[in-house]
């Protein structure tokens, strides 16, 4: 293990985890992972009707036991149940009803869908199929934070958001390939590792971070901040240079862009190509979602009645502030962390793409549960203080059950309201305390300094490291 020669300025390094402990943490994630699926699996069977919907008394205990799944709800409405191929002949209608294979969500992550449904004759197989093929990426992205992180990795093998989310919606993968991303820039990849030159890795991190996008879109926002990090010459190296020497710097930075921008097209262009329509569908869908009870966003909180989906005022406003006030807070992040490099002379890319993170998931018109999915891995790989975790996992358990709750008390006529019970005032909790702390987030994260072990890309060399500068 390197030295730590105790000054201040420079990261304190992660303890790295052997094979053995690096097994337990994997061992325990899918030990989370298998207590994820138990909860999901309450709401199915054991009986179903003829359309493979669990029964009986689907909705009531879907909410009120607070076992929703998107996943086993989608498995009738868009023609998962009946296997059709995703995206190739379907299409929306004015009203925003998906018909025929399309699906709300990009492409890659419609193939997971379809996936998981081989075989599946009911909503339960659906979700035992699904549970199935997104488990690996879980498992994986526990190996990786091991790897990058040590035992900080464990926020995400037994955090409560994993049983929670995990099989909620199909998430894994693409938080998989955000966590790959970093790890490749970070560590590499093969016996070289983190030798190969930054271009090489960072080339291959934006490509990880395109296939992110072709999951949920949010991985792609992270190419900025990545590309601003080669700009910025990569890490420091023992001898007070950089990774790329500075007239390399824009021509790496631009080919990091162009390996995004080169991934998505090829990823998405057969579908674009043979089912325009139906792939066009996706995007359409979310454009025309309303701000509505479902959404669970400021923007539906902190304006009613003014929020309600039927005023078409509200809802166009919110269409173009939400994005526009996204973008904003992306270039707050950005400019801090160039604040940041000309103070120690390291762009701080992870911490600028979590706390890009942070304003995505306060300012967008949607924030559905199993996001936090999303945010946990930055708890890992930055060292903030375990109060921000700590107090984030319970914003979010609360309004992990009380949503649910809430949401059954509202579908069965029982009194609903902030004073009539817990559920709807643990929904308050998880919306505004969520939000409060996203803010904190935000800042915090621009002003710590990494959790990642692997030096190079971190930051500052401890003393005694000799780096060759490469070539890119």
């Amino acid at each position: 293990m390197p030295e730590d020669d105790g000054r201040p300025d420079r990261p304190r390094p992660a303890l790295r985890l052997g094979r053995a402990a690096l097994a337990l943490l994997v061992l325990l994630c899918g030990l989370t992972l298998l207590a994820g699926y138990a909860n999901k699996e309450r709401c199915t069977g054991p009986e179903f009707n003829e359309w493979g919907r669990s029964e009986p008394d689907y909705q009531k205990r879907v909410y009120g036991d607070f076992c929703y799944s998107d996943i086993q709800h989608l498995w009738i409405g868009r023609d998962i149940d009946r296997h059709v191929f995703p995206y190739l002949q379907g299409g929306i209608t004015e009203t925003g009803e998906l018909s025929g294979g399309s699906i709300e969500y990009p492409v890659l992550t419609g193939l997971v869908v379809w996936l998981g449904a081989l075989g599946a004759t009911n909503d339960a197989g659906f979700l035992l199929g699904s549970a199935l093929v997104m488990a690996p990426f879980g498992l994986l992205t526990a190996w990786l934070l091991g790897r990058l992180s040590g035992w900080r990795a464990l926020v995400w093998a037994v955090g409560p958001p994993l049983v929670l989310y995990a099989f909620h919606n199909w998430d894994l993968p693409v938080v998989a390939c955000a966590v790959a991303a970093v790890f490749v820039l970070h560590r590499g990849w093969g016996r070289d590792g983190a030798s190969r030159p930054l271009v090489s890795r960072a080339t291959v991190a934006s490509v990880l971070l395109a296939l992110g996008f072709a999951f949920k879109l949010y991985p792609g926002a992270f190419v900025l901040p990545l590309a601003l990090y080669v700009l910025a010459g990569g890490g420091r190296t023992e001898d007070g240079g950089h990774e790329i020497p500075r007239e390399h710097r824009v021509r790496a930075a631009v080919r990091v862009v162009m390996a995004a921008v080169v991934t998505v097209v090829l990823v998405n262009l057969p579908f674009a190509l043979f089912g325009y329509e139906g792939w066009r569908a996706s995007f359409t869908f979310q454009q025309l979602r309303r701000v509505d009870i479902t959404t669970n966003s400021v923007w539906f909180w902190g304006f009613r009645p003014f929020s309600d989906p039927t005023n078409p005022d509200f809802q166009g406003l919110v269409d173009w502030l939400s994005p526009t006030l996204v973008l904003a807070s992306f270039a707050v992040a950005c400019l801090v962390g160039w604040q940041r490099h000309r103070r120690d002379g390291v762009y701080p890319w992870v911490q600028v793409s979590a706390a890009m993170l942070c304003g995505f998931l306060l300012l967008h018109k949607v924030h559905s549960p199993q996001y936090t999915l999303w945010l946990v891995p930055f708890l890992v790989l930055v060292r903030v203080r375990w109060g921000w975790v700590l107090a984030y996992f319970v914003a979010d358990l609360a309004m992990g059950v009380g949503i649910f709750r809430w949401y059954y008390a509202i579908a069965n006529g029982l009194p609903s309201g902030i004073y009539d019970g817990f559920a709807a005032q643990a929904v308050m909790l998880g919306v505004w305390g969520r939000a409060a702390l996203l803010v904190g987030l935000f800042v915090a994260f621009l002003s710590a300094e990494p959790a990642v072990d692997g030096r190079i890309g971190a930051g500052a060399l401890p003393s005694g490291r000799r780096v060759p500068l490469p070539t890119g």
